[in-house]
């Protein structure tokens, strides 16, 4: 009879002790399964929430960890929903409401993602209230997409890329507008970043409309940049700088422009010495300090 007791004593023990090897397995397994492939927030949302569409967060930087990589982060009304450090690839589509950041004496949008991530920012609006350091600062990643994005309010850049490695920008249909320094500016310690702009407007900027550094390479097209100390800026270090379309540079410390209309500017286009600007002949100034130094000069007026 007692050894009877004691097998069933051992048997309820390992039964328990099986349940509890149970409970442990899921609650070590519940953080990877509360990561949605896309998540919402709303300005009545709570973080808290598991950020789905009808229990949404109130902040992207609440929605983050609920986010897998690869994911998206969806907005369901126009709100502010804060600062935010982008640490893996994640795109913020906020189309067809007001997802705004707005932030005062630091950075809007930190992206600081793994070498293989790649990182969107789409429909949104970022405010720095006049004292806010950077609207984006891209610090690490493989590529950035900015797209139908407002930036505005900031010191120092709108879009500013700080990278040590190669990596991709891509900003089209963007306003950056009142920047107490570059509306956007590219620069590495390490590889070569490329920057694409396409359909950008840049003005009431305290110094460069888009200033390239080290050995970026980069072509704006199709864009407005008036209110600028200079509206182009070629910086040495291996810096190319085109802003006409695919045509192929191949030299160092080069600049290319056609197609461009730059106005009411300190000067135009500006260099550094030992690099060079090439001009086409279907550009269009007009109202600036000074065009810039030959061969800039032979831009047409408007």
């Amino acid at each position: 009879m007692e050894h009877s007791r004691k097998k069933r004593g051992t048997l309820n023990l390992a039964a328990l002790l099986t349940v509890f090897g149970c409970l442990a397995a899921l609650l070590y397994a519940a953080p990877a399964q509360a990561q949605a492939s896309r998540t919402w927030v709303s300005g009545v949302g709570n973080d808290a929430n598991p950020c789905s569409r009808t229990a949404p967060c109130k902040t992207f930087a609440g929605a983050i960890s609920k986010t897998a990589a690869g994911g998206e982060i969806n907005c369901l009304d126009s709100a502010g929903y804060g600062a935010v450090t982008m640490t893996k690839a994640i795109s913020i589509v906020c189309n067809g409401v007001v997802g705004s950041v707005l932030v005062a004496g630091t950075n809007g949008i930190v992206v600081q993602a793994g070498p293989s991530d790649h990182v969107t920012f789409r429909g949104i609006e970022i405010n720095g209230i006049g004292t806010g350091i950077n609207g984006i600062r891209f610090l690490a990643g493989q590529a950035l997409l900015v797209d139908n994005v407002q930036i505005y309010g900031f010191t120092t850049n709108g879009i500013d890329v700080a990278l040590g490695a190669t990596a991709s920008v891509t900003v089209k249909d963007v306003t950056i507008n009142n920047i107490g320094q570059d509306g956007i500016r590219i620069a590495t310690s390490a590889g070569a970043p490329t920057l694409a702009a396409d359909h950008v407007t840049i003005s009431r900027i305290g110094l460069h409309g888009v200033e390239l550094a080290n050995a970026s390479v980069g072509t704006v097209r199709n864009s407005l940049i008036f209110g600028a100390n200079n509206a182009l800026r070629s910086s040495a270090g291996g810096a190319t700088l085109n802003a006409v379309g695919n045509t192929p540079v191949e030299q160092q410390h080069r600049s290319q422009c056609s197609r461009v209309r730059l106005f009411n500017n300190n000067q135009a286009v500006s260099t550094v010495v030992g690099a060079n600007f090439v001009s086409g002949q279907n550009n269009k100034l007009n109202g600036n300090g000074s065009n810039g130094p030959p061969p800039s000069a032979n831009m047409t007026n408007e």
